[in-house]
């Protein structure tokens, strides 16, 4: 650094960018960014800190940990949270807009797709994509539990969370499994906290912080009373999505019990037409929230199509801006508290359990109907854990794989 404070050879880390500068550099990672939400951090460390030195390091590192620490889409929160401290609330937007839209994009269109041609479209080719989605969560089992449960108290946690919501496959259950996981870790595990702080210079009054999680937790209470006290399809389908929303730790694929638990049982979406979308959620860019858009626009009731689409969309990502712009200025003395973080370790291995649970049902159960289903997918895990191919890649074999099956064995 020099005197002035600023970065030598970049810009100043405290400084204001233009909306259109976020919405374009955001944009070009919604094409880019592959591999999912760790993969997508990695992206935007590349992008922020080191090459546009619009970031501290140490400042995007408090981000990353304030974004893991909410529920919600942690990459996409952070992306929130970069628009917010560059170009305050239109920036915020313009960040979510630009890496959302792609994939949304892509999605809804797979979407329309699967409406129209999944009569003639060969089972095969979609059987491929639900079985590679077992792989997928496979992968994601894996990588998080050797991070997040690195000792045999918070293994044993995430036994228990899995085996509890296998037992009561219920979203009450879900929730009560994650409050038990920071309760249990308050209690029992042990933190180490970072007294080092660079502040990310966001200019939000701690007024509109609070009003923010004050509408936040009104819509998670209020929405369903309003729901069962006026009955209506685009109001039920904003309660769930808003719900799941708000309920996720641990990144997209923990979404899938929740919005599998909100869509399936009621019969808006079939549970074939859910995991096909969730396999091919896996070969676009950006994050995976945006299958809510898929969803909605395969809808059964209406609204659907277009309209359910976006509804889904902004819907399920509305609690992740209520919560960021909430506790952006709250997290200076929130990330300090030792109880802070030792209830954060213990979530975050509930939620490995919940993801383990996930992985069976309705995934495993769904997708792996027969020994060659086990074989491709156990080929799909191999080149995306150990051959490193990209998610995409092995989306589109893993399709073609299913395909070939159908064709071999006559089924």
């Amino acid at each position: 650094m020099n005197d002035t404070g600023k970065l030598e050879g970049g810009s100043d880390p405290q400084g204001r960018q233009s909306v259109a500068a976020v919405f374009l550099t955001f944009l070009q990672l919604g094409f880019t960014s592959f591999g999912g939400p760790v993969a997508h951090l990695g992206y935007f460390r590349e992008a922020f800190v080191v090459r546009r030195r619009w970031i501290d390091e140490k400042a995007y590192a408090d981000l990353v940990a304030l974004c893991q620490f909410l529920p919600g889409p942690a990459s996409s929160q952070v992306g929130i949270g970069i628009g917010l401290a560059k170009a305050g609330l239109p920036g915020a937007l313009a960040a979510w807009v630009a890496f959302t839209m792609p994939s949304a994009f892509a999605l809804i269109l797979f979407g329309y797709g699967v409406v129209a041609f999944q009569d003639v479209m060969p089972a095969g080719l979609l059987h491929g994509l639900k079985v590679v989605a077992v792989a997928v969560v496979a992968q994601a089992v894996w990588g998080m539990a050797r991070s997040l449960t690195p000792d045999a108290p918070r293994i044993t946690m995430a036994v228990l969370a899995a085996a509890a919501v296998l037992a009561v496959p219920t979203p009450l259950m879900q929730v009560a499994v994650i409050a038990a996981g920071g309760v249990t870790g308050l209690m029992w595990l042990r933190a180490e906290t970072d007294s080092r702080h660079v502040a990310l210079g966001v200019k939000l009054s701690r007024g509109l912080a609070a009003a923010c999680l004050i509408v936040f937790f009104a819509l998670l209470v209020g929405l369903p009373i309003l729901v069962e006290a006026h009955p209506s399809q685009t109001m039920a389908m904003i309660d769930g999505f808003f719900r799941s929303g708000s309920l996720v730790f641990g990144g997209g694929h923990v979404v899938l019990p929740l919005l599998q638990s909100e869509v399936v049982p009621p019969g808006w979406v079939t549970n074939d037409a859910f995991l096909a979308g969730y396999g091919a959620a896996q070969a676009v860019p950006g994050p995976l929230f945006t299958f809510a858009a898929y969803l909605g626009v395969v809808f059964g009731p209406v609204p659907n199509g277009w309209a359910g689409g976006l509804i889904c969309l902004v819907a399920i990502f509305a609690p992740s801006f209520l919560l960021v712009i909430g506790t952006l200025p709250f997290w200076d003395v929130l990330r300090r508290d030792r109880r802070v973080q030792k209830a954060l370790l213990g979530v975050n291995a509930a939620v490995v359990g919940l993801l383990l649970a996930a992985l069976y049902r309705p995934v495993w159960t769904s997708g792996i109907l027969a020994p060659m289903d086990f074989a491709l997918a156990l080929g799909a895990f191999t080149l995306l854990v150990f051959w490193k191919l990209p998610p995409w890649l092995v989306v589109v074999m893993s399709a073609f794989g299913g395909w070939g099956v159908q064709i071999f064995t006559g089924t």
